[in-house]
């Protein structure tokens, strides 16, 4: 479940990254603005159409980080998404030196693509 006030605080930190007032934001996303002056007040909770909406016009949100404040924010600091690649088998971390660097254990990690569709590894 989501914690409404702490989605509010990663909801004005977005707009205040882009430098967005509600009106403009909510212009932006496609919503109204008293959508987004009942969420921040905390009269509404947001929608999953209103999460999506914020992912859709702004690609540099990630939405676990946004529903659960875990990840990063922005994804890159040049307003681009980050991409991931590797040439070799060998430069990829193993399990190990990323829990190492983490000091914690990965409990899963999930993969969602362009398409919606996203695929779920756990750490068995």
């Amino acid at each position: 479940m989501i914690n409404s006030e702490d989605f509010t605080k990663r909801l004005q930190k977005v707009m205040d990254f882009y430098g967005e007032s509600s009106s403009s934001f909510a212009e932006k996303i496609g919503v109204q603005r008293s959508s987004i002056s009942h969420i921040l007040s905390g009269r509404n909770k947001p929608s999953l159409d209103f999460v999506l909406k914020i992912l859709s016009s702004f690609p540099e949100v990630e939405l676990y980080w946004l529903l659960n404040g875990k990840g990063v924010f922005p994804t890159s600091t040049d307003n681009k998404p980050l991409k991931v690649t590797t040439n070799k088998l060998e430069s990829t971390p193993t399990h190990q030196q990323v829990t190492e660097k983490l000091d914690k254990d990965i409990e899963r990690i999930v993969i969602f693509y362009k398409d919606g569709s996203f695929k779920n590894f756990d750490n068995l």
